[in-house]
């Protein structure tokens, strides 16, 4: 079968982990490599200074102390996996990660470090507009969207950043990173309105609809993210005024 590395940013003890791990049983041999405790908003954080504990909680489950959820995948792919896992899935996330929380979140930085190792990842989470959320829509989807990804043998490392609505869902939409200078976090969708204002804004810049839009209409959105950050649209003015740089 294929193997499945699963991981999050919310701790072993998660339970949109716990229901993930559950709902992929079945499609392929699944290890788990979790933080210890809640490592929300840490980005793409390594642990350089602080020794890594790996401890076991059951059968091919293991919790790693002190570490992040890129130091998860690290650790797995270098020291627990005895083969090199087929897909990557971080999450379920409590909370939606669109937007300029991208940079921020650990989920998705544990999907974007499987894709730096070649490894197809998904970064899953689910948005909620009150006190109650459930992950079992989220579960369902991420199980049917890693049997395509693994029947269709993706590689390469494409990394899927996926959010779930909190409401009933329309459909599937595929998206494309919400940036704004004025765009609030996404830990929940208390502000739906002011989402839908930043997002016309964004329609007069591209067709590709945005991440936080497709969730408060109640789409399910698909955003790929890449490695390259390099700006291409600066490169050519900037080589105009290379000349003028003073070299030390």
């Amino acid at each position: 079968m294929a193997l499945i590395l699963l991981t999050n940013d919310d701790g072993i003890e998660a339970e949109g982990l716990r229901t993930l791990e559950q709902s992929l049983q079945g499609l392929a041999d699944v290890v788990v490599v979790a933080p210890d405790r809640e490592r929300s908003a840490v980005s793409h954080g390594l642990t350089i200074h602080t020794p890594l504990d790996l401890q076991n909680a059951g059968p091919e489950r293991y919790v790693l102390v002190n570490g992040t959820p890129a130091d998860c995948v690290i650790f797995a792919l270098t020291q627990i996996c005895q083969r090199r896992p087929d897909l990557v899935i971080s999450g379920i996330n409590r909370g939606a990660n669109l937007g300029d929380d991208v940079m921020y979140s650990g989920t998705v930085a544990a999907a974007r470090e499987a894709s730096r190792h070649g490894i197809a990842s998904l970064a899953v989470s689910q948005a909620f507009s009150d006190s109650k959320i459930s992950f079992d829509k989220g579960s369902r989807f991420a199980r049917s969207l890693a049997r395509i990804m693994l029947e269709q043998r993706s590689n390469g490392g494409v990394c899927l950043n996926v959010n779930i609505p909190p409401k009933k869902i329309r459909g599937v939409r595929i998206t494309r990173q919400g940036c704004s200078t004025h765009f609030p976090h996404f830990n929940s969708l208390g502000g739906g309105e002011h989402f839908a204002a930043l997002s016309q804004d964004h329609r007069l810049k591209s067709e590709i609809p945005v991440d936080y839009q497709a969730i408060v209409d109640n789409f399910i959105s698909i955003t790929p993210l890449q490695r390259d950050q390099t700006d291409y649209t600066t490169i050519p003015s900037l080589a105009e005024v290379a000349s003028l740089f003073e070299v030390p």
